[in-house]
């Protein structure tokens, strides 16, 4: 366990969750529905907190984190897919924000399962992990009531 290897972790948290944050912010400009809007709004506020509390335990570990997102990020290119499925309406939007989310869980839960993470960063990534969590059920069960009523 070495600070680099942890604020390197950190770091890349600190960059996909920038882009969640830009993604929601987008999807809450195109949103049809005030309530799904409201939502995206809610989470792309939500996802600055985390990015402040990683930016955070990262400085504290010696770190230099980043204060913008990755244009070459994986879920950046997702989050970018969400333009071209605008013509789609809210259906298509929840969809891409879920493609998004599943894709940032899954970023959360390798930095979780490293065994070479320090006790002190993963448990602000477990903190961290909650508003993901949380960003993923949302998204999940909005996707399944569209579905649900197609």
């Amino acid at each position: 366990m070495t600070d680099q290897h942890d604020t390197s972790k950190l770091d890349d948290l600190i960059v996909t969750t920038i882009d969640s944050v830009r993604g929601y912010e987008n999807a809450a400009e195109h949103a049809d529905a005030a309530r799904y809007a409201g939502f995206f709004r809610e989470m792309a506020g939500e996802r600055r907190g985390v990015v402040t509390e990683l930016q955070a335990a990262s400085r504290a570990l010696g770190g230099t984190p980043s204060d913008f997102g990755s244009v070459a990020a994986t879920i950046h290119r997702r989050w970018e897919d969400l333009r071209s499925a605008l013509g789609g309406g809210d259906e298509a939007i929840v969809k891409e924000v879920e493609r998004g989310e599943d894709y940032l869980k899954e970023e959360y839960d390798r930095v979780l399962a490293d065994e070479h993470m320090s006790a002190a960063a993963l448990e602000a990534v477990r903190t961290a992990y909650q508003s993901v969590r949380h960003g993923h059920d949302s998204a999940s069960r909005l996707k399944h009531a569209f579905e649900a009523a197609s």
